[in-house]
């Protein structure tokens, strides 16, 4: 079996977790191989690797993360799902905060948002009856928040990058036991 990649594919593959603002980066490339026999065999092939206790597995969907001993609050997880093609398989990942990271990163950027719409409208409605539109303080100030936000997770990004190399390192360990000949389905 062999892996088909693009120029282009391999060197996205490569640049992983280097681009400066690249928020949550991917990669996607296809296999000559049946979605569910490659996922089959991914997941014999983690058995046998001493890190298998940090890649979580349901159906098609492989999750890689960090050892609680060296994680850090913005230390990434690698997200794969693989798809039927008609290639055989796409293989589709991505690095992003923990879950739980990224749901707190979420709200807040959801309540930043609320709040700097409903500081437009009550400020707006302030100024129609001639009182003093404070409230209009609230939309820039939410704006700011919302933007201070996406450069602290562009941060955070960077100084997670060796953490993206070692999860990518470890998913194509995985991927070339899974695809050596000497695991049969």
């Amino acid at each position: 079996m062999t892996i088909v990649v693009t120029q282009q594919q391999a060197k996205a593959i490569a640049d992983v977790g280097l681009a400066a603002l690249t928020m949550r980066p991917t990669f996607q490339f296809s296999v000559a191989m049946d979605a569910n026999q490659l996922s089959e065999r991914i997941r014999r092939s983690l058995e046998a690797i001493e890190f298998c206790e940090h890649v979580k597995s349901k159906g098609r969907n492989f999750d890689f993360t960090i050892e609680p001993g060296i994680q850090r609050f913005w230390s990434p997880h690698l997200s794969v799902q693989l798809s039927h093609a008609d290639s055989g398989t796409m293989v589709f990942g991505r690095f992003s905060a923990r879950p739980e990271i990224w749901t707190m990163f979420f709200v807040v950027y959801e309540v930043m948002a609320v709040t700097a719409f409903a500081g437009a409208i009550y400020g707006y409605v302030q100024w129609a009856l001639n009182a003093n539109p404070w409230a209009l303080a609230l939309t820039p100030t939410g704006v700011l928040v919302i933007a201070m936000l996406h450069i602290a997770s562009l941060i955070g990004q960077r100084l997670s990058s060796d953490q993206i190399k070692i999860l990518l390192e470890r998913f194509k360990f995985a991927l070339e036991q899974a695809l050596d000949d000497s695991i049969r389905s």
